[in-house]
């Protein structure tokens, strides 16, 4: 007796054999057109054409300038790449553009060459503890804030004379030239000695040999250095407000409003933290996330 399963194998034998004589076997159906040419890149596809992030799609590569000194935002691996919360923001953006991270050129800057970096076209971006202000606003333009520092002391553990900003007169206060905090000190705190140096780990060595009193800048990054060594201690509340920002071209909107836009989705969706959390937040609270500004 025949079984079930031999009787449809001879049904699907005759089958083939009477379309193999028709010659009108079937051809597999083409694939769909999506308008894409064979090595176009799909994380450009989707972005306006001649815009900014196209061109970096479909270029696969992007370059970050960023702190190489700056422990828990932009610091030097033993490998030469930099770490640190400003290293994961500028690779969640590259990622957002399809680009992975060993496609990413990691650039030094330091405060006082941000802006010529981005005006001479040497960098495509720059996250670098980089406070939003008017003055550098006539230069280039900025995304965010990501996040809100502010300006704080570093002394020695065992300085009890400066306990604050209200003990600065007098003292001997080591900073970075072209950055924020140099200009707060010298506007705001007349009576103070301002020392600056081309980088902010370049102010530990005068700071410990009693060259300097204090180091001021931003209380993260000197949070930063308090978690490396013991004899280093952060002093009184932030007395400024400083908004980290993503620097770009000049009125590059269309680049600065889809920055933005990322931003905003990484703040919904919890990458902002997780980056957080893998970094900085290994020493400082999760703060909330700051409002973006689109000026």
């Amino acid at each position: 007796m025949r079984t079930r399963r031999g009787a449809v194998a001879v049904l699907a034998a005759m089958t083939l054999a009477l379309t193999a004589c028709s010659g009108e076997a079937e051809e597999p159906e083409a694939p769909a057109d999506d308008g894409m040419q064979e090595g176009d890149d799909p994380a450009a596809a989707d972005l306006p054409e001649g815009s900014t992030m196209a061109e970096l799609a479909e270029a696969g590569s992007i370059r970050i300038g960023t702190k190489f000194d700056q422990p828990l935002f932009g610091l030097q691996g033993p490998d030469g790449v930099p770490e640190g919360f400003d290293v994961e923001i500028g690779t969640i953006i590259a990622g957002e553009l399809g680009i992975a991270p060993e496609d990413i050129e990691w650039v030094e800057t330091i405060s006082a060459n941000r802006e010529s970096f981005i005006e001479t076209d040497q960098v495509d971006l720059v996250v670098a503890t980089y406070t939003i202000n008017d003055t550098r606003k006539e230069r280039i333009s900025f995304a965010g804030p990501y996040y809100e520092a502010g300006q704080s002391i570093l002394t020695l553990a065992s300085n009890e004379d400066i306990q604050g900003p209200d003990d600065l007169a007098g003292a001997k206060v080591c900073t970075v030239s072209g950055s924020t905090p140099e200009a707060n000190l010298l506007e705001n705190f007349p009576d103070t000695e301002v020392v600056p140096f081309g980088a902010y780990n370049e102010c530990l060595d005068p700071l410990k040999n009693g060259q300097v009193d204090a180091i001021s800048t931003d209380n993260v990054i000197l949070a930063g250095f308090a978690a490396d060594d013991d004899e280093l201690e952060v002093r009184g509340e932030p007395f400024t407000e400083e908004p980290y920002g993503i620097g770009l071209a000049k009125d590059d909107d269309e680049f600065r409003n889809w920055i933005n836009d990322v931003l905003e989705e990484i703040f919904e969706d919890g990458r902002w933290t997780e980056a957080w959390e893998s970094t900085a937040g290994t020493v400082l609270p999760t703060p909330e996330p700051p409002a973006v500004d689109r000026y």
